[in-house]
């Protein structure tokens, strides 16, 4: 950075890692409850996989269109996009706790303002530590994901342990808290400032999203694997407990479950700069998505309950892999002008796209033949996506763009 004095890195550090945190325990807060909860307000489950598309939808809508005008307006600190994306949707989540006999059609409205803007904003929070990585400082994001991982795993328990106690609304009052929190954090992280325009053609225009995809055919291939990956991963994680209950299991241990998922995702980060000098983004990208494939493997396996909580440390290597390896790999592989863009479309594809499909995907098997159907479709579009990867990188682009400081 040219202008004004650069943070410390242990500040930089802690407070983007206290970030992460606060909002993978937000997220875990009003997502991971979002099906009890409206069955609790008396919705059918159809209504509740509404509700649940229409989250995703506006994520899909909502992530280019966030990226977008980031890339558009370079002037504005990605810091205040973020802030007044997490106000509006606790203003929404104000709405939805205050009013809990409201119809389906202000539902969807609160959860289009929740999923378009509350959860949409997180790769302009990637990009805040991205921003800083490019001019060299040497955050450690890996490991502020792992610590999110980690903090929506505990939180999953505590809320557990909340509901038992007070019932699903008190999950809400759980949101309010840490988006408050949350709005806090990312308005006191340090400003990042540009370096002066260098003058190139590539750098100075960000491209549309189409001209970006026709422009980088290693990266939109690699999209394509993600996508196919992620359709076949996040199954394992979003219907996990009908698994657990085919295993023998009951709906209580899905607790403990999804506590050694997210603990797993922690070694990963830890891991992920030694494992970076040893390889690209690119072949850890692919590596996350061939390992997020062996765990429906090893899941399919299983006999029991034991079987399936031995399966989790799998994700380590699996999805644990997968977010810090996307990040590095879409600003190693887009022009600078268009990274904040570059990797909302990675989010898109993975998480929005991804989770929809995956749900589609899961849906319509565990309705045909069980959870034994459901891994067998989720292994098989998982190796459809690795085949992908492995494709994508044998493929060059013609220009490559400055990459990220090791």
């Amino acid at each position: 950075m040219h202008t004004g004095t650069t943070p410390s890195l242990r500040r930089l550090d802690g407070h983007y890692m206290a970030m992460q945190m606060g909002f993978w325990a937000m997220f875990a807060a009003i997502v991971a409850y979002q099906t009890a909860l409206l069955l609790e307000r008396g919705f059918s489950n159809g209504d509740a996989g509404l509700m649940t598309a229409v989250r995703c939808l506006a994520g899909i809508v909502c992530q280019p269109l966030l990226g977008g005008f980031a890339d558009r307006h370079p002037e504005v600190p990605l810091k205040r996009i973020v802030a007044l994306c997490l106000a509006l949707s606790l203003a929404a989540g104000v709405w939805y706790w205050a009013d809990p006999a409201m119809g389906l059609g202000p539902t969807a409205l609160v959860w289009v303002v929740i999923g378009g803007l509350g959860v949409s904003c997180y790769p302009l929070m990637d990009a805040m530590a991205v921003q800083f990585i490019s001019d060299g400082v040497p955050i450690r994001y890996s490991l502020g994901r792992g610590m999110g991982s980690m903090a929506y795993a505990v939180v999953c328990v505590l809320l557990g342990i909340q509901v038992g106690r007070w019932g699903v609304e008190a999950t809400l009052l759980t949101f309010l808290v840490l988006t408050a929190a949350e709005i806090a954090l990312v308005l006191t992280y340090p400003t990042w400032r540009p370096h002066a325009p260098s003058g190139t053609a590539e750098d100075a225009r960000p491209q549309s999203v189409l001209a970006l995809l026709r422009s980088r055919p290693r990266f939109t291939l690699m999209l394509a694997g993600v996508l196919l990956g992620l359709t076949a991963v996040l199954p394992l994680s979003n219907f996990l407990v009908n698994v657990i209950v085919s295993r023998g299991g009951t709906s209580a241990d899905l607790g403990l479950a999804m506590f050694l998922m997210g603990g797993a995702e922690l070694p990963a980060a830890l891991l992920f700069a030694r494992l970076r000098r040893r390889m690209d983004s690119g072949r850890l990208l692919a590596v996350s998505i061939l390992f997020s494939t062996l765990k429906g493997a090893a899941l399919l396996c299983t006999w029991n309950l034991a079987g399936v909580l031995l399966c989790q440390p799998l994700q380590m290597l699996g999805y644990g892999l997968f977010t810090p390896a996307s990040v590095y790999f879409v600003n190693e592989s887009v022009p600078p002008a268009d990274r904040v863009r570059g990797q909302t479309v990675m989010m898109v594809a993975s998480n929005g796209l991804g989770g929809m499909l995956g749900g589609l995907l899961a849906g319509a098997t565990l309705d045909l033949g069980g959870a034994n159907w459901m891994l067998a479709a989720c292994v098989a579009c998982g190796c459809a996506g690795t085949l992908l990867c492995l494709l994508a990188l044998r493929l060059r682009d013609s220009a490559a763009p400055e990459t990220l400081q090791k």
